[in-house]
């Protein structure tokens, strides 16, 4: 059975919000790291039972995106793969929790 892929508006929100943080560094890198977190997304939606399991129930998974220091955290059901949550890796855990 194949699985529906969703990324939820919030986890989109982080994805351009870092992105404009980085582009103010460096032109371009924000575009980089954009890449680099939908590269990790779409690990996670070929493989994800293969990702780090962070919480029981509901089932929550991590995948780290590899050039930049973020986590991507995603909920395995069995009709869906859903992405809530992109956060950089020096957040604490709460910043994830608070949006089950």
């Amino acid at each position: 059975m194949s699985r529906r892929r969703l990324v939820r508006a919030e986890a989109e929100t982080d994805i351009t919000e870092a992105a404009l943080w980085y582009d103010e560094r460096e032109a371009g890198l924000g575009l980089e790291l954009t890449f680099e977190v939908r590269a990790a997304i779409q690990r996670a939606f070929e493989n994800p039972l293969h990702h780090l399991r962070v919480r029981r129930r509901p089932e929550v998974r991590r995948i780290l995106a590899r050039r930049f220091p973020y986590r991507i955290f995603f909920i395995v059901r069995e009709d869906a793969v859903i992405v809530f949550a992109v956060i950089h890796a020096a957040r604490h855990d709460r910043h994830w929790r608070e949006r089950l």
